[in-house]
């Protein structure tokens, strides 16, 4: 007796045996079981989720008589009746299948309607099922209309597509149509399991897990591929075996591979590369498996309780996400989404494979330099209060010890009300350095040089800067922690070096990788007629990248060539721009921290400056 394939031998021959298509089911079992039938139904679907399968159900339905002859329309076929043995075997006279792919002419289609004035030999109705209905040509259509919109009472067509679009809106609104979804992995992963027990088949829930995930929704190409795996393991499932068999990439590089493009390790990427080339891996799979870690790792930034805990790779996911930023999590799914259209256009897949995973590298940046303020506590003497904590209050009846400060605060609080009266009156400001001069004369005499030595800096550096303030009231702002900025060692040939690159980033003379390398390098030394630059980052010291940057350069006047080395950098444009970022924020925040009526608000009603609220303009 030869072998029955598992996708015929499993076929459901009953609606309570379909799985992952309850939707349909049940609307078509209650249309049963009313007596409200349509004349023509249309089933979609992608391959594989059981069109065929359910239109033979629906014919049986439609014939069933009962094991005893006396049944009549049903939602659940016996299946030992004549016909539902006849529909299940494929000879039942009255159930008939046109494949349009091969029967798509008008010729075909008007031998199948001349059958439809005879009526049913031994079945209740007659039901003509055409599958891949797309197929036919458009006088095929047209000569089924007339007949599709008014069958006699004894007919029924049911059509099958994978592809609806290309169905005439005329056939379309002639029918009632049900759309069959793909199959979700945890569903074909439960319906194996049930198979196979049935086969008496040992397997184990990583095989299991990579064959639903390979099926991509379709039952039917799991069962098939589950054959396969049978066959290739000699009658047992394991997950080495299948992997092997469906050349799926294992999880673990797919792991390395993420935490090497997260620590910016490129010789790391490299390698792993290389094994998968000497394990004869796919690049494709390589790329779609990252996708689906890192589509995991995604919800799990924004949902820390999104993850399956029955997953074993559950954790590591997490750890993952916790270890790369949300942003770069986007940045390299979408390069893994993208570079799998590149992988057909390079010679070597392999290289192509390296050369995608080395573009997050490329475009990563080389300093994290946050754009949110800290959110801390104020740094000034005269404002330090425990973080979360408000003042104490001053109790109205002090001590004797306590006076003479009394009596200081007291004579403090007067001249801030002269102070600000004076203000109201004269209107704002024109100085911007006015917040530094009434703080000092507002200060108590015993803290004077306190204010002096904390407003000294701001004075100095920055006197003319002006500063905005964002309503304190947006106390739902909560920013991260601010990354240090980058340490500066200052040198002769770095300011020459900035004075020459900012003009052009400012201009656009320089765009992307290019302005990246101009930014990042340092420059060490200036011969005649060449000039050697210091970068970090191996990306960025490419040929095209130098011969662009020299061809600017050469623009601008600097006629020379450009010769790059890696090592450290310590005095480079992106840097010198850092720290002067970080002075002039630090100068207006100092600025603002001075105010008599910051401090007074901070003194007396616990108030914060909100982080991130202060910016100079």
């Amino acid at each position: 007796m030869s072998y029955l394939v598992l996708a015929r031998k499993y076929r459901p021959r009953s609606f309570a045996e379909m799985v992952g298509q309850g939707h349909v089911v049940q609307a078509l079992s209650n249309a049963l079981s009313s007596g409200r039938l349509h004349h023509a139904y249309l089933f979609t679907g992608t391959r594989g989720v059981g069109k065929t399968t359910v239109a033979r159900i629906l014919a049986k339905s439609l014939n069933c008589v009962g094991a005893d002859g006396q049944g009549s329309i049903t939602a659940t076929p016996c299946g030992v009746c004549q016909a539902c043995v006849d529909i299940d075997s494929g000879r039942f006279v009255d159930y008939t299948e046109l494949d349009a792919a091969s029967n798509r002419s008008v010729d075909e289609m008007q031998s199948l309607l001349e059958q439809a004035v005879y009526k049913p030999v031994q079945g209740r109705f007659k039901v003509f099922m055409i599958d891949e209905v797309h197929m036919l040509t458009g006088h095929a259509f047209n000569a089924m209309l007339k007949t599709l919109e008014e069958p006699p009472d004894y007919l029924k067509f049911v059509l099958a597509t994978t592809d609806p679009q290309k169905v005439p809106v005329t056939v379309l609104s002639r029918c009632l149509q049900f759309s069959l979804r793909p199959m979700a992995p945890e569903t074909v992963r439960e319906h194996l399991q049930t198979v196979l027990a049935a086969e008496q088949i040992t397997s184990d829930v990583g095989a299991l897990r990579l064959l639903a995930r390979a099926a991509r929704g379709s039952m039917r190409d799991a069962l098939s591929l589950t054959d396969q795996a049978i066959a290739f393991g000699a009658g047992r499932l394991d997950e080495a075996m299948v992997r092997q068999m469906l050349g799926s990439v294992d999880e673990s590089y797919v792991f390395q591979l993420i935490d090497a493009l997260a620590q910016g390790d490129g010789a790391a990427v490299c390698a792993l590369c290389e094994v998968l080339r000497t394990h004869g891996l796919s690049a494709a799979a390589a790329l779609e498996d990252m996708a689906a870690v890192l589509q995991r790792m995604a919800v799990c930034q924004v949902s820390a309780g999104a993850g399956d805990d029955t997953d074993p790779d559950a954790a590591r996911i997490a750890e993952l996400a916790a270890i790369l930023p949300p942003d770069e999590t986007q940045l390299l799914y979408s390069i893994c989404l993208h570079g799998r259209a590149d992988l057909g256009l390079a010679p070597d897949e392999y290289a192509a494979l390296t050369m995608v995973l080395l573009r997050l590298l490329a475009f990563k940046p080389a300093s994290a330099i946050s754009l949110q303020q800290e959110k801390k506590s104020l740094n000034s003497p005269l404002l330090a209060s425990p973080p979360g904590k408000r003042l104490p209050v001053r109790d109205s009846t002090p001590t004797p010890a306590d006076m003479p400060r009394v009596a200081q605060l007291t004579s403090a609080d007067a001249v801030r009300q002269e102070i600000d009266l004076e203000r109201d009156k004269q209107g704002p400001p024109t100085d911007p350095t006015w917040p530094v001069e009434d703080a000092a004369e507002s200060a108590p005499a015993g803290d004077a040089h306190l204010f002096e030595e904390a407003l000294q800096p701001a004075v100095a550096t920055v006197p003319a800067t002006r500063v905005i303030g964002i309503p304190v009231r947006a106390t739902s702002y909560a920013g991260p922690e601010p990354a240090a900025a980058p340490s500066l060692e200052p040198t002769e040939e770095g300011a020459f070096w900035h004075s020459v690159v900012q003009p052009l980033v400012d201009s656009g003379a320089v765009q992307a990788l290019v302005r990246e390398l101009a930014l990042q390098s340092q420059l060490v030394a200036r011969d005649e007629g060449q000039w050697l630059l210091r970068v970090e980052r191996e990306s960025l010291n490419q040929a095209s990248n130098r011969e662009r940057l020299a061809g600017v350069l050469r623009a601008a006047g600097h006629m020379v060539e450009l010769a790059v080395e890696i090592g450290r950098v310590s005095d480079c444009p992106a840097r010198r721009n850092s720290v002067a970022s970080q002075g002039r924020l630090d100068a207006a925040r100092r600025l603002i921290e001075a105010d008599p009526f910051v401090q007074r608000m901070v003194q007396e009603f616990g108030a914060k400056i909100v982080p991130g609220s202060v910016r100079p303009l």
